[in-house]
Parts: C-alpha cells; sequence; structure tokens
C-alpha cells in the first residue's frame, strides 16, 4: 500500500481520468442534471444505492439508461405497482415439467443498474426483498444463495406529489440508501437545449462506452488511499451528532424527533472521499462533505410535529447544522 503522499496524489489523478470523459459523454443526452450524474457516480464509487425524488418526466430513466451505457453494463427497470410481489423482483422457483425438478428464474434484480421507479408504490414485503437485496449484495431463490453482479446500483424513484395508494418507506429502510436527491426542474436556457436535443422524432439519442468495469474498481482502491484529516473525521462526527441533540441549538430545540444514525456518519466520510476522488484530490476539504451533506441527511432525519406545524422543513434544519457546526 503506497504511503507516500505524492504517489497517492498520483495514483488519484490518474484513476480519475474517465471522470470527464464520463461527464462529457452523459452531457450529449442529459441536459441541467449535472448534479443527479455527479451523485450517480458516488453511488458507483462507494457502492451505494440513491433515491430519487422528483415529478414525472424529469428524465430519471434516461439518466440511469445513459450511464449504462457508458460503462457498457446491464440495465433494467421495474415499474413498482401495488401488485407487484417479491418474486417478481428477486426471482423464484420454477418447476420444469420435463426434467420433474424445480429450476430458478433470476429476477429483473440481476443487474447492474437498476431503476426501481415509483417504489413507494409497491407494499412493504416488494420494497423489503429489494433493500435486503441493496444491503446484502445477494439474492436467496430456494435453498441456493446468488450473488449479484457488480458493480450494483439501485436508483429508486418517487414521486413528491400524488401520495394515494402509496406505501412509504419506514425510516429503518429509508436509512439503506447512501443519499436522497432532489430533482427539480431545468430553467429556462436548458429547457430551450432540451427542445433542440429531444424534439425530434428520431429515438437514437445514445451513449458510447467510455469507462469500464475494471475502472471502477480501480476507483473505489484509490478512493480508500484518500486522505482525510482528524479535524475533518471530527467535524462529520459533530455534524451527525448535532442531529441527535437538538436541544443544544436553540433554533432546533423541539425541531427533530430523530436524528441520524451512524450509517450517516460512514456515508458521510465515503460520499466526501469520492466528491475528492471526481475533482481529482488526494484529500478531503470541509467543503466536500458541505456538498454531500444534504443528500446523505435529508432522509434520515424525522422532524416533530411541532416542526411540521410551524412549517420548518429538513432542507432548513440541515442549513442551520451546517451553519452552526464550526468548520475545521
Amino acid at each position: 500500500m503506497p504511503s507516500d503522499d505524492t504517489e497517492i496524489k498520483e495514483i488519484v489523478e490518474n484513476s480519475s481520468t474517465w471522470i470527464t470523459p464520463l461527464k462529457s459523454e452523459m452531457s450529449k443526452v442529459l441536459i441541467g442534471q449535472d448534479s443527479l450524474v455527479e451523485s450517480l457516480i458516488v453511488g458507483l464509487l462507494t457502492r451505494g444505492h440513491l433515491l430519487i425524488e422528483g415529478v414525472p418526466g424529469l428524465a430519471k430513466t434516461l439518466t440511469v439508461n445513459a450511464l449504462a451505457g457508458c460503462i457498457g453494463v446491464d440495465f433494467k427497470r421495474i415499474q413498482f405497482t401495488p401488485d407487484l410481489l417479491p418474486a417478481d423482483v428477486v426471482g423464484t422457483m420454477i418447476y420444469n415439467q420435463q426434467l420433474g425438478e424445480f429450476k430458478p428464474k433470476l429476477g429483473p434484480v440481476f443487474t447492474n443498474l437498476l431503476l426501481a421507479d415509483e417504489i413507494n408504490r409497491a407494499p412493504a414485503k416488494v420494497q423489503s426483498a429489494l433493500l435486503e437485496s441493496m444491503q446484502e449484495k445477494q439474492v436467496t431463490i430456494g435453498e441456493t444463495t446468488y450473488d449479484l453482479p457488480d458493480p450494483f446500483l439501485v436508483m429508486a424513484t418517487q414521486n413528491p406529489l400524488d401520495q394515494e395508494g402509496t406505501y412509504q418507506l419506514p425510516e429503518a429502510q429509508l436509512d439503506r440508501f447512501l443519499l436522497k436527491v432532489i430533482v427539480n426542474y431545468p430553467n429556462r436556457d436548458e429547457e430551450r437545449e432540451i427542445l433542440n436535443l429531444m424534439g425530434t422524432t428520431a429515438s437514437n439519442i445514445r451513449t458510447t462506452k467510455v469507462i469500464s468495469k475494471q475502472d471502477i474498481s480501480k476507483s473505489r482502491e484509490a478512493i480508500d488511499l484518500i486522505h482525510v484529516e482528524e479535524t475533518i473525521k471530527d467535524y462529520i462526527v459533530s455534524l451527525v451528532v448535532s442531529t441527535r441533540n437538538p436541544e443544544t441549538n436553540s433554533n432546533l430545540n423541539h425541531m427533530i424527533r430523530c436524528g441520524a444514525s451512524p450509517r450517516a456518519t460512514i456515508n458521510l466520510i465515503l460520499a466526501s472521499k469520492a466528491i475528492a476522488f471526481i475533482n481529482g484530490r488526494s484529500y478531503v476539504i470541509p467543503n466536500d462533505v458541505k456538498r454531500v451533506a444534504h443528500d446523505i441527511l435529508r432522509h434520515r432525519i424525522l422532524l416533530t410535529y411541532e416542526a411540521e406545524a410551524e412549517e420548518i422543513t429538513t432542507e432548513s434544519v440541515i442549513d442551520d447544522i451546517l451553519n452552526t457546526v464550526k468548520v475545521p
């Protein structure tokens, strides 16, 4: 393992050369989704999964499909509905009459990039089946356990507007997502670019392969070499602990019902390293932590009824914590 800072810097710089070509290739079919693309890269690098919240039509499916084309891996999409069964996701045993025995039929979860569309429309047992495979990176069908392919990234979406007929994800399951990303409408200029790009009957808008699975594996090894100062580690812990002790902040007193779990601490440092890697740095700076703080914490903080009555949002709570905790 390299110990010299110069050597580590060189490894990180050499391993991250695919970032710019990937973003460039993705921009050929995506307009105004730079933040979402970066979040997907963070998920790939850290083996994490994403929960995406946004109204329909914001190119969530196109984004994952384009990323699959850039890496040259398999992509599948599951439309979650109330009548979906766990077997429809992970697979089941099928009886073969000719052979007189049961054979496994693997479900769509056996892919590299999986889009779980409107995950909150499926019952809890279906959600649990998917989330278990996300956590364990394996699925048991019958008496046999099957490993999921690597890389394996789940991007689950939910509609923030229509809540009728939905099954909200429990907090314990939400905690398993690395990031919760909010996708907003494009601005006027971006909308105009989308019109120029997509205003055609042609369906040949595709991305070409610019990186490989090996590039991702090497990048993960490089991320483990990225240096994090002790003061930044303390900063990360302070941010998470602040969500659990709102009484120490006069602005947040009686506003937080439940704070972030230790998973938030682990994910903050992993995602911060990934951001440093994306920027070609061999060390983490406080701005890397701030960059991912909202996406890491927004689904891990539960507000009190008092806060909701006063129309306090999770975003404003995180802003207050970032403004209050001393930056190293």
